[in-house]
C-alpha cells in the first residue's frame, strides 16, 4: 500500500530551509515530494503543522549484542533513529575465532553485554551480519571491523606490539571484513587490547581501509591531559595511511582541561587547511559513559579479563593499582583523576548480588559495602568479572555547543543499553531539537537535521538514504518541533521522548501516532567497493 503524508513542512537533510508539501511513499522508497492530490487506496497520514525528515543515522551505537536479542532496538526508533552503525570502540561481536570466545565474551561484557541465548558462533563480520539479517532488526544495521578483534584473530590477546608477521595477518583480515561490507574500521585505544597497539600498526590497518575509501572511527588514546597529542597520533595516522579519520564522541574531559579546547579548536582548523578529512560524532550532554574497567590501568587487563580479574584478587597487584590511579601513566586517560570517585556512577552489573550499586556513584558504594573506596571498586569488578557499565561527568554545555556548530560533527548516541542507562539511550537526537535548537538557539532546525541525516550518509557513504528525496528509501521521521524533547534524566533514564509521533523504516512504521509497530523493517546495510 502507498502512503502519503500530507501537508508537513519538509526539513530534507540538505541543510537548506524548510518547505511545505506532501511526500507520497510507494513500497520502500519515496516516489514523489510536492504539491500531491489524494491518491487512490493510499494511507493517508496527517501532518499538518508537524516536520517531516529523513530518519536520523546513529553513528556511533552499541547494540551489536541487543539486536539479536530484542532486534526491535525501541529506545533508537522511539527518538527517530532508522540507521545505526555498530561494531564501535575497536571490540565487538566480530571477527571472533573460536578459541577466543570466552575471554572476548568477558571483555565485551561491560560495554555491549553478554548473552547465554547466542551460540557465538558467526566468527566472522559475513556470517555476524548474515545472522542480524536472519533474525531481523527495527533499524537498518551497519558495522565497522574493530581493530581488537582483528588484533586478537592474529596475535591473541597480549600487551604487546606486533610483529610484521602479525601485521600482515591483521592487514589480510581487515581487507576480508572490508570485503564482507564493513563501513570502515574502528578502533577504541583506551580498550583491551586496542590500547597495546602502536602508531606503526594503525597506520597499516588504515592503509586498507584507505583502499577502500572507508574512515577510521577512533575513540583516541586521550580526551583529557594528553588529548593535543593524541589527536597528533591521529593525524599521523591519517597523513601516512591516507585513511578518512572521524572521532568517536569528540569532548574533552575534565575541568583542568577545559582550556584546551582553543589548542583544539586549532587543530582541526589546521586539518581542514591541509586537506586531511576529519569528521566526529557527539552525543548532547555533559557526561559520558562507558565500562567501569577503564578505570584500571592497562598493564592489569593483559591477556584479557580472566587475568584482570586474577590481579583484581592479588594484594600486590591491588596497590599497584592503586598507586597508578593516583600519579598516573602518562598517556592514559585516568578516570578517577578528571571525574573523581563522585563523579563516576555505575548503570549496570551482571549479579543479583551487586544491583544495588546501579546507580550510586563510588563514594555511595564504598558507604554502601563499609570498604575504602579502592577496595570497593576492585571488588566490584572483581566479583561482576569486569561486566560492569558506568556514567561519568565531564564538562559544560558550552563545551558541547563549541564542538557541535563546527562543519565536522554529526550527533551520535554512544550509549549502552543494559541496567539503568546514560540517558542518551533514550534521548540524544530529541535533545539536540530540543535543547540546542529550541531552547538554546546554538543552531538552526535545518542545520540539526543535517547533521542527523545527509552528514553521516555522506560520511559513511550510505547510498540513497539521509535526504527526503525522490528515488531514495523512505526512512523518515515525523515530529513537533515545538514539543520535542528528550525526558530522561540520570536519576530516571529509561523515558521516551516526547513529539515523535512517526517513525518510518523502508517505507514500513515502526512507530505511528505514537504507537510501536513492533515489526522488523530495518536492512543490514553492506558498503560496496
Amino acid at each position: 500500500m502507498k502512503k502519503l503524508i500530507k501537508n508537513g513542512f519538509v526539513v530534507d537533510g540538505s541543510g537548506e530551509k524548510r518547505y511545505k508539501a506532501d511526500v507520497l511513499i510507494n513500497g520502500d522508497k519515496i516516489e514523489k515530494i510536492g504539491t500531491i492530490d489524494n491518491v487512490e487506496g493510499a494511507e493517508v497520514i496527517d501532518a499538518t503543522g508537524k516536520i517531516v525528515a529523513p530518519g536520523f543515522i546513529d553513528t556511533h551505537s552499541h547494540s551489536d549484542l541487543k539486536v539479536l536479542i530484542e532486534p526491535f532496538i525501541e529506545p533508537k526508533l522511539r527518538q527517530g533513529i532508522t540507521t545505526e552503525i555498530l561494531g564501535q570502540d575497536g571490540i565487538s561481536m566480530a571477527p571472533l575465532p573460536k578459541e577466543f570466545v570466552s575471554s572476548w565474551r568477558k571483555n565485551l561484557a561491560g560495554l555491549d553485554g553478554d548473552s547465554d541465548l547466542l551460540a557465538w558462533d558467526w566468527e566472522t563480520t559475513d556470517k555476524y551480519l548474515d545472522l542480524i539479517a536472519k533474525t531481523g532488526s527495527g533499524p537498518n544495521e551497519m558495522y565497522l571491523v574493530p581493530h581488537g578483534n582483528i588484533r586478537m584473530e592474529a596475535m591473541g590477546l597480549e600487551a604487546r606490539v606486533a610483529t610484521d608477521e602479525e601485521l600482515a595477518k591483521m592487514r589480510d583480515i581487515t581487507r576480508r571484513e572490508m570485503e564482507a561490507g564493513a563501513a570502515g574500521l574502528s578502533t577504541g585505544l583506551i580498550y583491551i587490547p586496542c590500547a597495546y597497539s602502536d602508531t606503526r600498526e594503525l597506520v597499516e590497518i588504515c592503509k586498507v581501509a584507505a583502499e577502500y575509501d572507508r574512515p577510521l572511527v577512533i575513540h583516541q588514546r586521550s580526551e583529557a591531559d594528553t588529548m593535543i597529542e593524541s589527536m597528533n597520533e591521529v593525524i599521523t595516522i591519517a597523513r601516512e595511511s591516507g585513511v578518512k579519520i572521524h572521532f568517536s564522541h569528540f569532548k574533552i574531559c575534565g575541568k583542568k582541561n577545559w582550556h584546551l579546547i582553543k589548542d583544539i579548536v586549532a587543530l582541526l582548523d589546521k586539518c581542514k587547511e591541509e586537506g586531511i578529512k576529519i569528521s566526529y560524532d557527539q552525543y548532547p550532554y555533559v557526561a559520558g559513559s562507558t565500562m567501569l574497567g577503564v578505570i584500571i590501568p592497562p598493564w592489569a587487563h593483559a591477556g584479557g579479563t580472566d587475568k584482570l580479574v586474577e590481579r583484581l584478587g592479588n594484594k600486590a597487584d591491588r596497590e599497584k593499582m592503586k598507586h597508578d590511579i593516583i600519579n598516573g601513566i602518562p598517556g592514559w586517560d585516568n578516570f578517577i583523576d578528571f571525574a573523581g570517585f563522585e563523579g563516576i556512577f555505575v548503570t549496570s552489573v551482571k549479579t543479583k548480588a551487586n544491583e544495588d550499586c546501579i546507580g550510586k556513584n563510588l563514594i555511595e558504594i564504598a558507604e554502601l559495602r563499609g570498604k575504602d573506596k579502592f577496595d570497593a571498586v576492585f571488588d566490584l569488578l572483581k566479583e561482576e568479572e569486569n561486566a560492569v557499565g558506568m556514567y561519568d561527568y565531564y564538562g559544560k554545555d558550552e563545551h558541547v555547543v563549541t564542538f557541535m556548530t563546527r562543519e565536522e560533527s554529526n550527533i551520535c548516541t554512544d550509549g549502552l543499553l543494559g541496567g539503568k542507562p546514560h540517558p542518551r539511550v533514550y534521548g540524544a537526537f530529541p535533545r539536540v531539537i530540543g535543547k540546542f535548537v529550541r531552547e538554546m538557539k546554538a543552531m538552526t532546525l535545518e542545520t540539526a537535521i543535517y547533521k542527523m541525516t545527509n552528514k553521516p550518509a555522506k560520511t559513511f557513504k550510505i547510498d540513497n538514504r539521509g535526504l527526503l528525496k525522490e528515488g531514495y528509501f523512505a526512512d523518515v521521521v515525523i515530529f513537533d518541533e515545538n514539543t520535542t524533547i528528550d525526558k530522561g534524566t540520570f536519576v530516571d533514564p529509561i523515558q521516551f521522548p516526547e513529539g515523535i509521533s512517526h517513525v518510518m523504516v523502508n517505507g514500513e512504521f515502526a512507530i505511528k501516532d505514537y504507537k510501536k509497530n513492533e515489526i522488523l523493517p530495518g536492512r543490514v546495510i553492506r558498503i560496496k567497493k
